[in-house]
């Protein structure tokens, strides 16, 4: 079929060059012209680029009380970025070139849309709205990155709350810590409101209704598709949450020495939101933490560098090392950092650079194969064949699949054998590990595809009131996970905005949620039918057929047809059937479990 469509272009081509050779010269000018905007619009994005993402490292990594140098820095660099990318003059050209697309070739057509996407976050029609939407947004990052969390009067991290939540068996100490990780919200509800007033008001400018249509746009897909695609996953998971959710009800209770609730109180959970349950599972015989709690923070993050090199990927340039802020802070810091996990492609080139604070234990470990799974998608698309302006993910959810999948294939038993983390001889029970994988990926789901995409599509597309913002989260918060705050929650409070996505990666969390499905498509088939092992026992570590696999799902970024990559990669479209074949077995172990027990979620939704 490709070298019928190749042939038949070839005589279109020949044709129009026999009879209208003026025609032939104008398409070759126009190509010209094309090439030559893009390369200079290239040459001025990638510098302001640059100097926008410095300032925002500045901000995420030294947050001083008081000091405002940094948002100054940060708005400058970001108001630069945005007066040039949304200016008119680049949204006039870049229309009329893509009137005459069919003149030119499919990676200048793939830039110009990029292009044009790019500017509807801040056309120049509006460039007012634009200024005040980037101080908008600095001073909500500020807010929530430099919040002092306190319990019982005394400063805490997130970290540590995260931890008095994961192990404490002490109700009341949960209780305070998970009340402590929601008071930002308060602080941070006005902002939100006017955040999404002005990223409404800014895409409507060209055209997009709203702004969670506009970020949806960026997989070629309408508003409603979106929401379509992430019911039809979470309805497909459901069975199987449905059983999770009422094992976890009652084996809580028995922790608790409590009576069985018909929902779960959030505090119980070893998760902030509710999004992961895997904590409350301990598998004999691979007790990560406890191998890892003698090792440097340092040691894991090479470990992570070590599983890319050993499938062919190159190592880790030396300023990734001296530029990324990979550990905590010490304790008496005179400032504070981010301590979200990210990856950070500074340059679109070679500074790459990753912001976590990593502590030894298993979820570190998790996440630095997670993280360096970005890392590794940067250095891969950034190649000759790959213009700065294509370097990102196929889409966005294909950037998060990817560090999903090595995050996941780095806590399967064989491999952490491989690594000396656990012993090989010793025996586990694979329905609890299996278990364990559920409470991670499985619970995920009606979080991020359920809570999280309604609450933002609520918010900016049906305008929920501002008084309503925690009425909405709690509703949604139990009509997918189950899932109730310990006492009532009004609206002097805004839960949804602790969760840090909600400020600062707006209208995008669906993202997550595609990845989870991408990640048991990818593993399915690197298990299958490159390692010819079992997907719930592998090890991808030294398989250069592995890498190989991954090099071409990453290196061409953007510069493809995401719908169409994944077909040629995996065989199929995105399909949830082999995350649901994978856990499969679970389900005839939590039915057992479960006889005589009473389900509180209904059977579907």
């Amino acid at each position: 079929m490709k070298k019928t469509l190749l042939l038949l272009a070839i005589l279109i081509s020949i044709a129009s060059c026999k009879n209208d050779t003026t025609k032939a010269e104008t398409t070759t000018a126009s190509k010209e012209d094309v090439q030559a905007f893009l390369d200079e619009y290239t040459g001025e994005f990638t510098k302001l680029y640059y100097e926008s993402a410095l300032a925002e490292w500045d901000a995420n990594t030294k947050i001083v009380a008081g000091d405002t140098t940094n948002a100054y820095n940060v708005q400058k660099a970001n108001e630069a970025l945005a007066k040039f990318t949304g200016s008119t003059d680049v949204i006039e050209k870049t229309k009329q070139f893509l009137e005459n697309k069919g003149d030119l070739d499919i990676v200048q057509i793939r830039q110009l849309n990029t292009i044009l996407y790019a500017a509807a976050n801040n056309p120049e029609t509006v460039s007012e709205l634009v200024k005040v939407r980037i101080a908008a947004e600095n001073a909500q990052n500020e807010a929530l990155f430099g919040y002092d969390f306190q319990v019982n009067g005394k400063s805490v991290t997130t970290g540590d709350i995260d931890k008095v939540l994961r192990e404490s068996n002490d109700e009341a100490e949960r209780l305070a810590n998970w009340e402590a990780s929601k008071a930002v919200g308060k602080g941070l509800k006005d902002g939100l409101k006017d955040l999404r007033k002005l990223r409404n008001e800014t895409v409507k400018a060209l055209g997009y209704d709203d702004y969670f249509t506009y970020q949806v746009s960026d997989y070629g897909m309408t508003r409603q598709e979106m929401l379509d695609e992430m019911n039809k996953m979470v309805k497909e998971v459901w069975p199987l949450y449905r059983e999770l959710h009422t094992w976890a009800r009652y084996e809580l209770a028995k922790k608790f020495n409590a009576k069985v609730p018909e929902f779960l109180p959030a505090h119980w959970l070893p998760n902030r939101w509710g999004q992961d349950w895997s904590s409350l599972v301990t598998v004999e015989g691979l007790d990560i933490d406890a191998a890892l709690a003698g090792k440097d923070p340092e040691w894991i993050v090479k470990e992570g560098e070590n599983f890319y090199k050993s499938i062919g990927f190159d190592p880790l340039p030396k300023s990734f090392y001296e530029k990324s802020s990979m550990y905590p802070l010490p304790a008496d810091a005179p400032y504070k950092k981010n301590n979200h996990a990210s990856a950070w492609h500074m340059d679109l080139e070679n500074d790459l650079r990753c912001l976590m604070s990593v502590e030894p234990n298993a979820d570190y470990y998790e996440t630095i194969h997670h993280e360096l799974g970005h890392i590794y998608y940067y250095q891969a698309y950034t190649n000759p064949n790959v213009p700065p302006l294509l370097r990102g993910g196929a889409n966005r959810g294909y950037h998060e699949a990817i560090g999903s999948l090595l995050g996941f294939a780095a806590m399967q038993k064989p491999f952490l054998a491989g690594k000396g983390l656990v012993d090989a001889n010793a025996k586990i029970d694979e329905t609890q590990n299996l278990l364990k994988e559920a409470l991670s990926n499985i619970v995920f789901l009606p979080f991020s595809a359920g809570v999280m995409t309604e609450f933002e599509n609520a918010l900016y597309a049906e305008n929920l009131s501002k008084n309503e913002f925690n009425k909405k989260w709690w509703e949604l918060a139990k009509k997918y996970q189950g899932m109730v705050p310990p006492s009532d929650r009004g609206e002097e409070f805004c839960d949804a905005a602790s969760k840090t996505h909600i400020n600062n990666d707006a209208a995008q969390y669906y993202d997550y949620a595609v990845s989870y499905i991408l990640l048991f498509q990818f593993h399915d088939h690197i298990s299958k039918n490159i390692l010819k092992q079992d997907p719930h026992a592998t090890n991808y570590f030294g398989s250069k057929e592995v890498g190989t696999f991954l090099k071409g799902v990453l290196e061409t970024g953007a510069n493809n047809d995401w719908r169409k990559l994944l077909y040629e990669s995996v065989g199929s479209e995105m399909s949830a059937k082999p995350m649901l074949e994978y856990f499969n077995p679970l389900m005839d172990y939590l039915k057992e479990v479960n006889k005589g027990r009473t389900h509180t979620l209904p059977e579907s939704l």
